[in-house]
């Protein structure tokens, strides 16, 4: 009888951890598909999301500091999201990382040669940044990762923000993340007056997939080049999510914008993603 529970244990064992996908570092593995939650831009779509990895939770100043040595940030904490850093200073992180981890970088990235595709006359730097798709190192996501993870991937309940209905549960934006609840019309002023800032990574209820603060916070580069439409000439990278600044409706998983790449601002970070197959 003892060897027969054994044999079943053995083997039940084995069962669950073929099932399940072990994360490495603070990740959370995204079981890829279609989209399903239909706020999506990409619900009814022929666009399929592979398997990736993607954090938890927004790269914190501790995180930052301990790749890159220094704190860009202008709200200061440990366990606050880093901010005010620039798309080319994510692809430097993504890849100082990948190597202090010992994995492959994902980017490469020629200082000396401009980026023949940018037009954005205020962005001064204009590296040419290039990818190794198949590196197990970190990376940014792409928008349509960002926004499969955020909208919850093949768990989604189709929530209107990520996580819930109610902004106020899963967000930090301009109403709330002050001294006290704001009502009215934005106001700088006031909310300078408010003490709006960041807050600590992971203080909201997470989305259906774990993520924390993929509605608000701050706001969260993408990979992705948004060109230029009608007579905006304004071509930059894409940002996601919202932040504690904005209004509720850039908190929407389906909110696009963009951001010459080297801008920068007190309320727009990023969080990492890994290939899913980079594995443990």
């Amino acid at each position: 009888m003892r060897k027969l529970y054994l044999l079943v244990s053995t083997a039940t064992m084995i069962v669950a951890g073929s099932c399940s996908q072990k994360s490495p570092g603070n990740l959370v593995f995204v079981k890829g598909g279609a989209f399903i939650n239909t706020q999506s831009r990409y619900y009814g779509t022929s666009v399929t999301i592979p398997d990736f990895y993607i954090g938890r939770y927004e790269v914190t100043q501790k995180e930052w500091v301990a790749v890159m040595g220094s704190n860009p940030s202008a709200f200061k904490g440990d366990s606050l999201p880093v901010e005010t850093v620039s798309w080319y200073d994510c692809i430097e992180y993504c890849n100082k990382r990948s190597i202090q981890e010992g994995l492959q970088p994902y980017y490469h990235a020629d200082r000396d040669k401009k980026d023949p595709d940018n037009t954005n006359e205020l962005d001064d730097i204009k590296w040419t940044v290039t990818t190794n798709k198949e590196a197990n190192g970190y990376r940014l996501p792409t928008e349509a990762e960002w926004e499969y993870a955020a909208g919850g991937g093949q768990m989604s309940k189709g929530f209107t923000y990520s996580g819930s209905n109610n902004i106020d549960a899963v967000a930090w934006y301009w109403k709330n993340a002050g001294d006290t609840c704001l009502t009215g019309a934005w106001s700088w002023p006031v909310l300078v007056k408010n003490n709006n800032k960041t807050k600590p990574a992971g203080g909201r209820v997470p989305n259906e997939l774990g993520l924390y603060d993929m509605a608000g916070n701050v706001r969260e580069w993408c990979w992705d080049l948004q060109e230029r439409t009608g007579t905006d000439d304004s071509q930059g990278r894409v940002w996601k999510g919202g932040g504690w600044i904005g209004a509720d409706f850039c908190c929407e998983p389906s909110f696009r914008a963009r951001l010459e790449a080297n801008g920068k601002g007190p309320d727009q970070g990023f969080r990492v993603c890994r290939n899913g197959k980079s594995g443990a």
